[in-house]
């Protein structure tokens, strides 16, 4: 072994010194209060922020509507209108049936009396100068039981006669008539009436009057043309 080889190994046995860590120094001030921090000369400058655009969205729209049948609406519209137009035009016909039934009802009824009436004035109206006019009239106005009645033998003639005796004319006024009761199957009325008969001579002299209650039976025939079918004094008085 060489010196140099001992040497080496005497120097890496040897301890190395500690290593002493460098010490801190102490910081210190003067006594008396902190002196006050200088402001800094270069100014802040604060950014105004920019205003935010919040964006507000649509409200969301409605499905679109499904279209309408335009052509069958249309359709059905008509059809109603159609319909109620019929319907009014029935009822305006048949209120009209009704109306005309009603009066040709009313008109019928005053016949009946208009031709019982007439019957009664013609039987004891005269004149001594118009005897025949008049008793023609009268039997001319007849039918049935009472033109049976004064057809037979000669009663027209005997009729004239005594209206000719009297050397006196009649008339008589009626007071009041009423219809009583229709009898649809023989088509025959039955009508009171009541009437005055004034007789006056020839001299112009009026005999008190005389008050005259008759049942009149008024026949109507297939053409509406109606005639005194018959006479009769009501509770067997005049």
């Amino acid at each position: 072994m060489t010196n140099d080889s001992v040497s080496d190994d005497v120097a890496t046995d040897a301890p190395e010194p500690p290593v002493t860590a460098a010490r801190r120094r102490r910081a210190s001030r003067a006594a008396g209060p902190a002196s006050p921090v200088r402001e800094s000369s270069t100014a802040a400058t604060v950014e105004t922020p920019a205003p935010v655009r919040v964006k507000v969205s649509r409200p969301v729209a409605p499905p679109p509507r499904r279209q309408p049948h335009r052509a069958l609406v249309t359709a059905v519209g008509l059809g109603v209108c159609a319909l109620a137009v019929a319907v009014l035009g029935v009822l305006t016909v048949v209120f009209g049936l009704q109306q005309r039934e009603a009066e040709a009802a009313v008109s019928r009824d005053r016949l009946f009396v208009d031709t019982a009436t007439q019957t009664v004035v013609n039987m004891f109206s005269y004149d001594q100068n118009t005897i025949d006019e008049s008793v023609n009239r009268f039997v001319n106005g007849t039918s049935g039981p009472l033109r049976d009645m004064l057809s037979q033998g000669d009663n027209v003639e005997n009729l004239k006669a005594i209206f000719r005796d009297t050397n006196a004319s009649s008339e008589a006024v009626i007071s009041g008539a009423a219809l009583e009761k229709v009898d649809e199957t023989a088509k025959n009325a039955t009508v009171l009436v009541s009437a005055r008969v004034t007789v006056t001579d020839l001299d112009g002299v009026n005999k008190p009057s005389q008050p005259y209650r008759l049942r009149i039976v008024v026949h109507e025939d297939d053409n509406g043309h109606m005639t005194g079918y018959d006479l009769k004094y009501p509770d067997g008085g005049n």
